[in-house]
């Protein structure tokens, strides 16, 4: 059993009915994996909110299991964004805190952005 990170665009694409992801999301359920998200994602997905659909996403959202934004994952990010910068690869900070969270709670990020995620020591599960 795995726990899985859903990145804010699989989290807004299962919300919409694209690409599948709610059937995606559902089939690791029934194979008893766990689905999480983070503060970040939260954020994002509430920012892109529209009223008549805040039921539904809070409801989805609340399902999830919820990895805050701890000093060692806040540290971990800013060491992630600052080494791969030295290296000439430009990070946000959300998606290196949503890197963050992956590593050190030893997740999986279920993800279909995969340059935004380079670190060798992150586990993916990529997405078409």
């Amino acid at each position: 059993m795995a726990t899985y990170l859903l990145d804010t665009s699989v989290i807004i694409d299962a919300l919409n009915g694209k690409h599948d992801r709610d059937l995606l999301l559902k089939e690791l359920l029934q194979q008893g994996h766990l689905l999480a998200c983070c503060s970040i994602s939260v954020t994002e997905v509430y920012a892109g909110l529209r009223s008549h659909e805040e039921t539904r996403t809070r409801e989805l959202l609340e399902s999830l299991q919820y990895f805050p934004i701890s000093w060692p994952v806040a540290r971990l990010a800013g060491l992630l964004k600052r080494d791969y910068g030295r290296k000439g690869i430009s990070l946000t900070t959300t998606d290196a805190t949503i890197a963050a969270v992956t590593i050190h709670h030893e997740l999986t990020l279920i993800t279909d952005n995969l340059k935004h995620y380079p670190m060798k020591e992150l586990r993916l599960y990529p997405l078409p």
